[in-house]
């Protein structure tokens, strides 16, 4: 039986986080032993049965916080040793790929006075057996120079896997993130009364959009009168407050329903007519496919991975991002066009389904094995900073 472990950068899984949760029951049907690890241990809610959760510290986001894993070094191959596998699942828990080369010297870490002290200790030499996979989760600006030495490259999106392949000359396979095209039927906050229902489902956040669905409201209202708008979900822990406070006063002043994060989002949208995804950055776009899963066209802002998720004029319509009123325009379109949609919204959403996104993880994880590339100094990123880069446009 094939072993697999994964590497998680957080104990509390969300968004990317979940992606091999969700996989994993199909992965174990293929026949993978699977160990997942968060920094301390600490079992999630979500992780399924038959998946067994050990503690491996990969030290936090941003320059500086890297000290965690690099100090980890050492338990991490023992750990990583009793696998074929590693997937490190994001940019922070790739720090520990240097690890699996073993170039005979293991960098560690020492925080003295605060401030971070680099210096070598002898350590095994020789890489791994373990075939190692770093997964990258957004579109980021510096890409280290150690993913040069994985075995396999993953991006949720081609928006995310462009700056990887053209950093390091290699290939990325893009992987999408997996959705349960049946989600289990839940009751919507508000009581159903027949008219059409378009909706935001995601953080209070300006990143995510929300206030332009609420400013786009009354321009909607005057072509399909009836239409119901609602925007739900709660501030995020980053929350900017005065956005938040605005998205709630202007909802109220045009009628918008504001509802709290909801149980069974994916489910939710069983009530929805038109989904609205008008962030201004997103390196997928789960929800979006979500929707279109069940058959309900999104309205979405053409950046990023939302490009690759919505075929403009086919499952939804593109937009550019800050603009209500075409905004607005999109989602009348949708809503008179919706039901002429239903198949190709479910069609397009298939490539997503749980089952054929952990095949392809399993094609990754038992394809041939390319040459290594030369190994990288394991300190120089520790702390790099994986940043942000500007979205290409699309089509570009």
């Amino acid at each position: 039986m094939p072993s697999l472990l994964v590497v998680h950068a957080v104990d509390g899984p969300g968004g990317a986080d979940l992606a091999l949760l969700r996989a994993a029951p199909a992965l174990l049907r293929r026949g993978w032993r699977i160990t997942m690890t968060g920094p301390t241990g600490r079992r999630p809610a979500e992780a399924p049965d038959g998946v067994v959760w050990r503690a491996q510290p990969v030290g936090g986001p941003g320059r500086g916080r890297g000290a965690a894993a690099l100090a980890g070094y050492g338990a991490f191959r023992a750990l990583a040793a009793g696998h074929d596998v590693v997937h490190l699942d994001g940019a922070v828990p790739a720090r520990l790929l240097p690890a699996l080369r073993g170039t005979g010297l293991v960098a560690a870490a020492a925080l003295r006075g605060g401030r971070l002290r680099r210096h070598a200790e002898r350590g095994p030499a020789g890489p791994l057996g373990a075939r190692s996979v770093v997964h990258v989760h957004d579109v980021i600006g510096r890409v280290p120079a150690s993913w040069a030495q994985a075995d396999a490259l993953l991006a949720d999106s081609a928006a995310c896997a462009a700056p990887v392949a053209a950093a390091l000359g290699r290939d990325v396979t893009v992987t999408g993130r997996p959705i349960d095209p049946d989600p289990a039927p839940v009751d919507p906050p508000w009581t159903p009364d027949g008219r059409p229902v378009v909706a935001f489902l995601g953080p209070i956040a300006r990143r995510k959009g929300p206030l332009d669905l609420v400013s786009a409201a009354e321009g909607v209202r005057i072509a399909v009168p009836r239409v119901r708008v609602v925007v739900i979900g709660d501030d995020p822990p980053d929350a900017d407050a005065d956005y938040t406070r605005l998205v709630d006063r202007r909802a109220e002043a045009t009628g918008v329903e504001r509802w709290g994060r909801q149980p069974g989002g994916a489910g939710l949208l069983r009530h929805v007519d038109v989904l609205v995804v008008p962030s201004e950055r997103e390196p997928f776009g789960t929800v979006a496919a979500e929707a279109l899963a069940l058959g309900v066209p999104v309205v979405a802002s053409a950046v990023d991975g939302l490009v690759e998720v919505v075929r403009d004029g086919v499952t939804g319509r593109l937009i550019p991002p800050h603009d209500p009123q075409a905004l607005a325009h999109g989602v009348i379109w949708a809503l008179r066009n919706g039901p002429l949609m239903t198949d190709a919204c479910r069609t397009s959403a298939e490539r997503w389904h749980v089952e054929a996104y952990a095949q392809r993880l399993h094609d990754v994880y038992t394809a041939p094995v390319p040459p290594a590339a030369p190994a990288a100094d394991p300190a120089s990123d520790a702390d790099a900073p994986v940043q942000r880069a500007a979205p290409e446009p699309p089509g570009a």
